[in-house]
């Protein structure tokens, strides 16, 4: 083979160097707007379950925890907070991984309430299919294998849905949603439990041992808020199509469910190209703020949901 001139090796060297940099100048671009698109979960729980449809009961709430998992498990990069390090939630692309970890965090708490409460009353048995959900879920969400965290998550959407077939069966073989206002309490009750620790994440200044927050920690902070929101915008809705002929005459209450999901889907699509966290009388944004105000202003609507409910 002929042996290149050292013009052309030059030449050569400087073509891929320029080919890099506009690699890695377009990355943050492409995975910007890859996660605007993933961030949109293709289920509608209105379409699934019209207004027209006849409910059991709990079909809304348990089809929507396996499609918000399901869909992290089935994006092109799946389950991201337990791959390796370059794609963790370490370092470098970990956006994602951390809006994941939020998402788990918000199922385990709400398919927790949904077992022991929504769907329980006194004496009655735990739904078999919700008590291993519930179990499967709690697997170490970074567990690589023995067993892996995607592997039980799966398990865990597939015991929500034969939890939602059962309540198609005749009789119905799942347990539905009981429908009492004492148990619906419980349920944001909890969720404003987690809200509450999004907010802390969100508004504070300084670590647990007084240090400044790094630059580096400010968007996994509010990524995993992020998926939190998320999580909660889908069970909101899902809720008031379950709970559709108890809060018909409701206005009230509606009005204040529909006011805390509209905040909450704000917050799980919001996506800055850079999350910055300027002073409050700096030019440049603070992200975690601007995320902070749809998180109090849910848990607020979510305070009032429940004095109304208790009344």
């Amino acid at each position: 083979m002929p042996r290149l001139e050292r013009s052309d090796r030059g030449a050569a060297i400087t073509v891929v160097l320029v080919l890099v940099s506009v690699a890695l100048l377009l990355s943050p671009v492409v995975l910007h707007f890859s996660q605007k698109r993933h961030n949109v979960l293709p289920f509608d729980v209105d379409v699934a379950y019209p207004a027209d449809m006849t409910l059991v009961g709990g079909e809304a709430y348990g089809s929507t925890v396996a499609e918000l998992m399901a869909h992290e498990l089935g994006g092109w990069t799946g389950w991201r907070p337990n791959d390796f390090f370059l794609w963790g939630p370490a370092v470098m692309a970990d956006n994602n991984a951390h809006r994941q970890l939020g998402i788990i965090l918000a199922i385990r708490e709400s398919v927790r309430v949904f077992r022991d409460h929504l769907t329980k009353i006194s004496a009655t048995e735990f739904d078999a299919n919700l008590v291993e959900a519930d179990t499967a879920f709690r697997n170490d969400s970074e567990k690589f294998w023995l067993p892996s965290a995607e592997g039980k998550f799966a398990s865990g959407v597939e015991r929500m849905r034969r939890y939602v077939d059962g309540l198609a069966a005749t009789p119905p073989t799942s347990n539905p949603i009981n429908g009492r206002n004492v148990e619906l309490v419980r349920l944001f009750q909890a969720w404003t439990e987690v809200l509450g620790d999004a907010h802390a994440m969100l508004f504070k200044d300084t670590e647990a041992d007084g240090s400044a927050i790094p630059p580096w920690k400010t968007d996994d902070y509010f990524y995993r808020v992020q998926g939190t929101t998320h999580v909660l915008y889908h069970l909101c809705r899902a809720i008031r199509r379950d709970y559709a002929a108890t809060l018909e005459d409701r206005s009230s209450l509606l009005e204040l469910l529909d006011e805390a999901t509209a905040a909450l889907g704000r917050a799980a699509l919001l996506k800055p190209v850079i999350v910055l966290d300027g002073g409050p009388d700096g030019i440049f944004a603070n992200h975690r703020r601007n995320l902070d105000g749809f998180v109090v202003e849910a848990r607020q609507k979510m305070y009032s949901i429940r004095e109304e409910l208790t009344n």
